[in-house]
């Protein structure tokens, strides 16, 4: 049975925009699973990183993962639904495990997720840039959101939030993004789209307005 679960976080702030990343690393692995997956991390940065564009999708080059073909064809996605109010308490109680705030789910970071899921969606893909080649800020600040900080984790393929949570708090860069001491807001969304390859698209934008 092969199957690929990809996840990827990034966290930006007005003075610096950190990111780590699991993507599929390499193809070459075992016989049970050979999709292995990797983290990748940059430094943070002063500066948002340039807008890129590609001439093929228009997705920035070297940062969309796409599944291998069928890879997700034998897991059953009947039952896949997402409750943000749910998912809001889940995220609530791991927090509150470690002595955090709880978060209020948020309309504006709710549309900014659920922009970006539809957006990996129509391309089948995984990567914190959009196909215009925005990135998590770009995309919370069009909502009319004027963040202090904000942070992403995106999965996809999972087959519940309690999968695609546990994945997040398995990863070190996603489980800092869930333990981000100064948002106090979220957006939550699911994309599902059974044509594609990932099946499911999760994105989770955490925030704080000025």
């Amino acid at each position: 049975m092969y199957r690929v679960l990809l996840a990827l976080a990034l966290a930006c702030s007005m003075a610096s925009c950190g990111t780590s990343r699991s993507v599929v690393a390499s193809l070459n692995g075992d016989a049970h699973n050979p999709y292995k997956v990797g983290t990748k991390s940059t430094p943070a940065q002063n500066t948002p990183a340039p807008v890129q564009t590609a001439s093929t999708d228009k997705a920035p080059k070297g940062v969309w993962e796409k599944a291998p073909k069928g890879v997700l064809s034998d897991r059953n996605y009947e039952l896949t639904r997402l409750e943000p109010e749910t998912a809001r308490d889940l995220v609530n109680e791991y927090r509150k495990k470690h002595g955090l705030k709880p978060l209020q789910l948020n309309t504006q970071l709710t549309l900014a997720a659920k922009e970006h899921s539809r957006d990996l969606a129509k391309w089948d893909r995984i990567s914190h840039y959009g196909s215009d080649g925005s990135n998590p800020w770009d995309r919370v600040k069009r909502t009319g959101y004027n963040p202090r900080v904000t942070a992403e984790n995106v999965g996809t393929g999972q087959a519940s939030f309690d999968e695609v949570l546990k994945g997040w708090r398995d990863s070190a860069g996603h489980n800092k993004n869930l333990l981000l001491a100064d948002a106090t807001q979220m957006g939550i969304a699911l994309v599902q789209d059974p044509k594609t390859e990932f099946k499911t698209f999760w994105t989770l934008v955490l925030g704080s307005p000025k």
